[in-house]
This record gives structure tokens, sequence and C-alpha cells, in this order.
């Protein structure tokens, strides 16, 4: 048995992808020209699959911040946040963070992912405690508890009523309990419902994290996620999220009304072990922050745009899964089907996502877009008229593969 044989599958499928035409995992961004465009094989293309929900990656002060902080800070910290790698950017922003949710903690990560692997791995003792998590949770989430070495038990996606049966089965002797769910869910665009999510996990005795990582900025009055919507937020035990998507740069975080996530700092093995944000990576998440927080319009954008878009595919006949939401999926009945799709979109200049089973709800296959605040009335159009161009050719014949 070699090393590389489990990539076998891995290979068939990407090799298949490559002979097929243009491989969707692959692609080049050869020139970012600006939040919502960029040139794709020599091409000036929409883009409407990168998570740039509130537009803030070309916002002048967050360019700014992060210019100043390079300057002046260097360009990394050349170390973890538990060594050297803390400076004054770093507690400044859990504080802002912290001070926006409403929530008395926060501990900044280097990455969103590693935000829910340390915490879940840290918070949780494999030996005495359990974890439960939405069966569509993020691979993150299945990560962290695979590191925390707990046992693991799903419950069936949104369904509070899944996870209390679950509950009452969990032996009396088990110390902690720990439910793990997500405000939007990114595949589909779907949102749970985190208030009857929070009455059940309380009524066991156990503890609630909600990963906000898509719906930061976005859900709720203040666009502090799904819980503020929900009117739950003093109520979540733990709230994790990531700054690569409403933030628009790079870096996690879990922040806590339990002052007891600080110890996270000593007894998690990614905080302790993972170099920390850059400086620059730091102050323009924390500008975007300030930009999100102070101007509710940018928000108001994002769903006008959003809602525009679902009645448009919704008109046109596609399969959405899930109601109006900055991630806008349709389904698709292969991944052939799916992978010639994306390739006649491209073809039309826009830029997607293509998702495929295992990574996927229930095997579909699916194509998904993700709506920003940035995306101008143009955008919208072409938009509109690359997916109005690809409902025609669905109907008239299969979508030939790009040569």
């Amino acid at each position: 048995m070699g090393l590389f044989d489990k990539f076998e599958k891995t290979a068939t499928l990407y090799n298949g992808l490559e002979a097929a035409g243009r491989n969707p995992f692959t692609v080049v961004m050869e020139e970012v020209l600006g939040p919502t465009r960029a040139k794709i094989r020599g091409r000036e293309t929409v883009l409407a699959g990168t998570h740039n929900y509130l537009g803030q990656t070309f916002e002048p002060s967050a360019i700014e911040a992060g210019r100043k902080a390079l300057a002046e800070d260097g360009t990394g910290t050349t170390g973890s946040r538990f060594a050297n790698g803390t400076f004054s950017g770093h507690k400044a922003l859990e504080e802002d963070i912290a001070a926006y949710l409403g929530l008395e903690h926060c501990v900044v990560f280097s990455t969103g992912y590693v935000a829910n692997l340390g915490a879940i791995a840290g918070l949780v003792n494999p030996a005495e405690d359990v974890v439960l998590i939405d069966a569509d949770c993020h691979a993150c989430i299945y990560d962290g508890c695979q590191l925390a070495g707990a046992q693991t038990i799903r419950f069936r996606h949104n369904d509070p009523e899944s996870l209390d049966k679950r509950l009452a089965r969990v032996p009396a002797e088990t110390k902690g309990k720990l439910v793990c769910i997500e405000g939007m869910y990114s595949m589909y665009g779907d949102i749970a419902p985190v208030k009857e999510f929070v009455e059940v996990a309380h009524k066991h005795g156990a503890y609630l994290l909600v990963d906000e990582a898509h719906s930061f900025g976005i859900y709720g009055e203040n666009g502090r996620g799904v819980s503020e919507a929900d009117g739950v937020m003093d109520q979540i035990d733990f709230y994790s999220g990531t700054f690569s998507k409403a933030l628009a740069s790079i870096g996690g975080f879990v922040a806590s009304r339990h002052r007891e996530v600080d110890y996270l700092r000593f007894g998690s093995r990614p905080y302790k072990f993972t170099a920390s944000p850059s400086p620059a990576s730091i102050a323009t998440a924390g500008a975007a922050l300030e930009n999100i927080a102070g101007d509710a319009s940018i928000r108001a954008r994002l769903w006008d745009n959003a809602n525009r878009i679902h009645a448009a595919f919704t008109q046109l006949g596609f399969r959405i899964p899930a109601p109006s939401a900055p991630v806008i999926s349709i389904l698709f009945d292969s991944e052939e089907a799916a992978f010639n799709a994306w390739n006649f979109l491209l073809e039309q200049g826009l830029y997607v996502n293509m998702a495929i089973p295992p990574g996927t709800p229930g095997k579909e296959s699916l194509l998904r877009l993700a709506v920003s605040s940035a995306h101008t009335n143009d955008d919208i159009d072409r938009i509109v008229t690359a997916y109005h161009a690809l409902a025609s050719s669905l109907q008239q014949a299969p979508i030939a593969s790009a040569e």
C-alpha cells in the first residue's frame, strides 16, 4: 500500500474535471479589479462567489489601517498568541468585538477555522464530556470534535427535537455537554432556529456554541448575527466567527458571556501553537468592524441585492433550497450537470462556487452564489442575465463543457 493511495478517488475526480473543461477548484484571480470584479483567464469577470458579503475588501479606511499597521508594527508577529505573538492591536480588537456583540469576553485566533478547532478542543474534556453537533456543521467543527477526542453525537440538521432526544439519552454521569450549531449555513444559506436550540440545550444543562461565521454583520438589528435576530444574544454560551467574510481579512474569534473562555489562552493547543494574525490583518478587520457597526446602510444594500437575485432565480424556475439570504444556491441532479453549468456561467463572465458531494448536505450538487453589498446594479444585471441564459440553455439542451 502506497502513501498516496488514499488520493485515488480524488485524482480521478480532479483529472476528470481537468479533461472536461475548466476546473472549478483551481481558478486563479489573475488581477483583482475591485470588490466584485477580477480578471480570470484574461477576461473581466463578475465575482459572485467570494463571501465578501459587506464589500469591505477595498474600503479606503480598511486599506489605510492595514498600511499604517504594516509600517508601524511590521509584516508579522513571528509567534503565537501564547508566546510572543500578542500585540496591542490583538487586545484592542478583542475588546471591540466583545463590545459590538454585547459580550464580556473575546479571544482572537489565527483563522475562523482555528477558532472553532481551538475552542472545541480547548473546552472539552475527552474523558468526561460529550459534544453534540448539527449534521450540517462546517468541517472545522467536525475537526474540533476529533481533536478534542470526546464522544461526538450528531443530530438532524436544524432540528431542536432531534437534539432534545439525543441529549435525553446522554448518560447522567457525563460532566460537560457542548452543543454546536451555525447561524447561517454556508451551502444553502438556511438559518438555524437559535432560540429553540438555546432552550433545548439549557434544559439539559448543556452549553451552546453558535458559529456565526457567515451571519456575523448580516443578521439582526445591529448585525450581530442570527443569535441577535432571535433575541438570544444574552443566552448563548459561545459565539464564534471569522474575519474572512464580513470583515474581509484573516483571523477568527470566540466570544462569550462566561469569563472562563479566557482560559482558552492556556488550554487550547491551536491558540498556543499557531502564529497569531499579522498586524495588518488585525488592523483591517478592526477598521471593517468600525465601518459595518457604524453604517447600517451597508447591510441594507446587501439584503436589497440578495432579495433581488433570489426573486429573479425563483422566477427562472431554479431549485433553490432556502429563502432569500446572502448565500443563494441552486441544485442540480448530478455532478456533471453542476460542472457544466459552472463552466457555462464562467463563459458568461460570472464566477460562482461549485460544490459537490461529500461536502454538501444531502449529497446534492450545487452552484453557490454569494451576494455582496458592493455588487452594483450593473453587477446584479449581469448575474441575472447569465442565469437567465443558463435557464434557457437547460430548457433547450444539455450544456456543453467549455473547450
